[in-house]
């Protein structure tokens, strides 16, 4: 009769699931041994970044991915960067070991006493089994349930249930297969058809979900039909339609006033894809201006039973843009030009700006590259002179902790070998991730890393001044040299002094992992 273990690899394995990210401590060495062939474990040396590869690789791929974590002090390293998984919706399965089933009660040392609960606030399902033999049929729901409600699944096993037999019926779970279809009925296609054409001036939002599910194109198309303004849904973490568009305004600012002053005029406002609203600076006022009716559609249930204003409809947007398009009919009118860039300013001084930085991006890299940012005192330099067209160009910390940048990038330049992968890393972000660059060094990934070093917390220093707390202390971080860390891990590097220099860098193809360190003044998030 086949072990739990046995017949827990054959199910992963019929899943897809053979990418194993993961930081073992004792109790996980019982699942991870005679792993199959064709399994590839990654090892991280903190399980915050290890979270961060699995979530860029998922995202990358769309697909779930296992990780492996230690019992309750591994998994707690790692909530932190699970925030940021949620928010994006990232499909991970997240397996932890649990002390062996007689010394839980006792509370023996590594034992997690009532381990769901620990993470239970973040994850959409969690749970241990009451028994050994239930540990396939788990399993297995705790990749369905990662697959449909598209967030992260805990799965707490004892180590012992490895060496179980699983019993006859366990076998069953083998061929299992959940889908989930979400098309709006007749009646509810009939009433959105009717609001958006109906609609005198309409505006579209559309959230990071649509990039997630491959959807750019189709939003680009919905958009030039409809012919109304486009935002990207603030607090945003994925690029859903190209930021130089003649459609494009931006991303909205994540302020209740500022976005209810961006929607004056609009009588229908059309989200897709996107929680109504993930704001951030408490700046309050009225959700919507006089006369404006929002609409939004969401396959996240929670995202649109919670908003506070607006319809919602739980379904498909991929179903709904090809609706929606099809209703509209062409073209309203050929798209213009994209928005040219701007001349990127000089800073004062040896040190770059950080628009002469992403002006170099642009230039030198392939049009296709994606990129994985954790800068955010130079988001609006970003914004500014980067020309983005392709899905899967952009990736962001959803939930704004620090710590995704550097693993995020090598988990999806794994996912994405023959695309141009690029991080761009702040220097106070950097440090909370650091350890991903030796994985990316034994995995020899082909990933360029950008540290703009600026010596400062930067998004701080300008929260500082919002909140009228300019004198905080501890926002500088002053002796950080980034080439001599990255050498040690094993990544080649060099310290750039000046945008030609940093031009001709760009301009080589590494197929090996690689940092280059740029000393840039300090801006602002906006």
């Amino acid at each position: 009769m086949p072990t739990v273990r046995r017949v827990s690899h054959d199910f992963l394995e019929r899943q897809g699931l053979t990418t194993v990210f993961g930081n073992p401590g004792s109790n996980e060495l019982p699942f991870l041994a005679d792993l199959p062939h064709g399994f590839r474990y990654v090892l991280g040396l903190h399980e915050g970044a290890v979270v961060g590869m699995a979530d860029g690789y998922a995202q990358a791929t769309g697909r779930p991915v296992l990780v492996n974590l230690h019992a309750a002090s591994g998994s707690g390293n790692a909530m932190g960067a699970l925030t940021n998984a949620v928010a994006s919706r990232t499909p991970l399965v997240v397996v932890a070991g649990q002390q062996v089933r007689s010394a839980v009660g006792p509370e023996a040392n590594l034992a997690n006493v009532d381990a769901p609960a620990l993470m239970k606030p973040l994850v959409g399902w969690a749970a241990e089994p009451a028994c050994a033999e239930d540990v396939p049929r788990a399993l297995a729901q705790a990749v369905f349930e990662a697959r449909l409600q598209r967030r992260p699944t805990y799965l707490s096993v004892p180590y012992d249930d490895w060496e179980a037999e699983a019993g006859d019926n366990s076998l069953a779970v083998l061929d299992r297969q959940v889908q989930r279809a979400s098309v709006p009925s007749a009646e509810q296609a009939g009433a959105l058809v009717e609001q958006v054409t109906a609609a005198r001036r309409p505006a579209l939002v559309l959230g990071g979900d649509i990039d997630s599910a491959g959807l750019f194109d189709d939003a680009v198309r919905l958009a030039e039909r409809l012919g109304g303004p486009v935002w990207a849904a603030p607090s945003q973490f994925r690029l859903p339609f190209p930021n130089r568009h003649p459609l494009f305004r931006g991303v909205l600012p994540a302020g209740i006033a500022p976005i209810c002053e961006a929607f004056e005029g609009h009588d229908l406002v059309l989200v897709l894809g996107a929680p109504v609203f993930r704001y951030h600076e408490y700046l309050p006022g009225r959700y919507l201006p006089e006369g404006t009716r929002l609409v939004q559609v969401t396959e996240d249930a929670s995202a649109a039973a919670r908003a506070p204003m607006g319809e919602a409809l739980v379904a498909d947007p991929g179903a709904v843009i090809d609706l929606l398009t099809e209703a509209l009919g062409g073209l309203a009118a050929p798209a213009d030009v994209y928005r040219p860039a701007p001349e990127p300013p000089a800073a004062e001084g040896p040190r770059m700006h950080p628009e002469q930085v992403f002006a170099a991006l642009r230039d030198e890299l392939p049009e296709d590259t994606s990129y994985v940012v954790e800068s955010t005192s130079t988001n609006s330099s970003w914004w500014r002179q980067m020309d983005l067209r392709r899905s899967g160009s952009y990736y962001f910390p959803a939930a704004g902790g620090l710590g995704f940048g550097l693993p995020g990038a090598v988990g999806v330049a794994m996912a994405q070998p023959d695309r141009p992968v690029v991080g761009v890393i702040g220097d106070g972000s950097a440090n909370y991730g650091i350890t991903a660059l030796w994985t990316a060094a034994q995995h020899q990934v082909p990933l360029t890393v950008v540290l703009l070093r600026n010596g400062t917390y930067g998004a701080l220093r300008w929260f500082g001044g919002l909140l009228g707390v300019p004198d905080a202390p501890g926002l500088d971080i002053p002796g950080l040299d980034f080439t001599r860390i990255a050498e040690g891990y094993g990544v080649r590097s060099q310290h750039v002094g000046g945008a030609d220099e940093l031009r001709a860098a760009l301009a080589e193809r590494p197929a090996h992992p690689r940092l280059i360190q740029v000393d840039t003044a300090l801006t602002t998030p906006s």
